[in-house]
């Protein structure tokens, strides 16, 4: 694979500018990140990472504890051998000080790697509870699937869902999103009918729709990543779903931020559990979405705060070693750190190197022509229910 530290089109958009100026070598630190910067599934992913990371540097200055921070982002096109051969290869040659990290696959792949590099590594968009458990040099600042499936099962049983149906990529965020909902909703009562799973790549979803409409489910949880949401909202709507009665709700990937208002009004009404939602009230939020909008022209999601949360975890970790890359003292000084996010706050579990953050139940509403994701209950600071109920 061709060797590339910025894209051309909107990726190198999003992403230019990181490395500027000259320092002395001796305080150089090098910040490698490898994420899927193109692919029709994944690019999202280092367009609204990639953005947000720009953006907290633009913010608070390259230079941390007398360090310059020169950042690189190679393409893994969301391939987990691809992820391996670059992160190898910047640990190897680049001689990189600390690593970025995207999607689940990549994620797990290249553990064994910063493992025995002993580099600290920033978990910037995987959702997956296992994620962490693999290297004790991983920290994760993004998002975990399990607490808004487990918060969600919890709100729905509270609010009617009695017999439910749950439908599920074929892949770790995806089986553990199902597992953390029937855990929870079966423990407060309620009583699942079918869990079904389908293919990760190009999934034809008029059987399982079928079979939805069969079962006559009061309730259907689904998880999908990013792209396949809203193919399955409309086939849902077109099978005539939409006015069966059949409640669709789900983790908050199901209602992306960037991607809701190409959704159309048939996402209106759905009840989705988010870290994160850009309608989020607060005033260091508002500021937030302002910038990404206009530094992006894209409204930013939850996984934009993997990269921008991350920022301000490395900043203020190297505050505290004094500049010092090592990943033991960096990994050391970021448990149980915590801040104010625009999400909310949030903190680094020091068990388990989690993010720790609310949970928002929201409700798909138009306003001023747009569709939001309104927050209207808060299950605050929740730790990843699946490894709490591991211990």
């Amino acid at each position: 694979m061709q060797r590339r530290t910025l894209l051309k089109g909107a990726a190198a958009t999003a992403l230019s500018g990181f490395a500027t100026g000259r320092a002395r070598a001796d305080t150089v630190l090098k910040m490698g990140i490898s994420m899927p910067l193109t692919g029709a599934g994944f690019a999202a992913v280092g367009r609204q990472a990639g953005t947000a990371i720009k953006l907290y540097m633009q913010q608070h200055g390259d230079t941390v504890a007398g360090r310059r921070i020169e950042v690189s982002v190679r393409d893994d096109g969301g391939v987990a051998d691809v992820a391996h051969r670059i992160v190898q290869d910047m640990i190897v040659n680049d001689k990189v000080d600390i690593i970025g990290i995207g999607i689940t696959p990549c994620s797990l792949a290249i553990a064994p790697l910063v493992t025995a590099a002993k580099k600290a590594t920033l978990c910037i968009s995987s959702g997956a509870s296992i994620t962490t458990t693999k290297s004790p040099y991983f920290v994760r600042a993004g998002f975990i699937l399990s607490p808004q499936s487990w918060m969600l099962a919890e709100w729905a049983a509270k609010n009617g869902a009695k017999r439910v149906v749950t439908l599920v990529n074929e892949w770790a965020p995806g089986v553990e999103a199902e597992t953390a909902f029937v855990t929870r909703f079966k423990q407060v009562g309620g009583d699942i009918m079918a869990s079904i799973r389908i293919p990760l790549a190009n999934p034809d979803f008029a059987p399982f729709l079928q079979r939805i409409a069969d079962l006559k489910p009061d309730t259907a949880f689904i998880y999908f990543p990013g792209t396949q949401a809203p193919i399955f909202a409309k086939q849902f709507a077109e099978r005539g779903l939409a006015k069966s009665g059949i409640k669709i709700i789900g983790p908050g990937d199901l209602t992306d931020d960037d991607d809701l208002n190409g959704m159309g009004d048939q996402m209106l009404g759905m009840i989705t559990a988010g870290p994160y939602s850009a309608a989020h009230d607060s005033a260091l939020n508002r500021t937030y979405v302002a910038a990404i909008e206009k530094a992006g022209n894209f409204r930013p999601d939850f996984v934009s705060l993997g990269g921008y949360d991350g920022m301000h975890l490395i900043y203020e970790a190297l505050q505290k070693t004094d500049g010092s890359a090592d990943g033991d003292a960096l990994i050391a000084a970021m448990k149980g750190m915590a801040w104010e996010s625009p999400r909310g706050p949030v903190s680094i579990d020091p068990g388990t190197r989690d993010i720790v953050s609310n949970i928002y139940i929201r409700k798909v509403e138009k306003i001023d022509g747009q569709l939001w994701n309104t927050e209207f209950e808060t299950f605050p600071n929740v730790k990843d229910p699946m490894k709490a109920a591991a211990e």
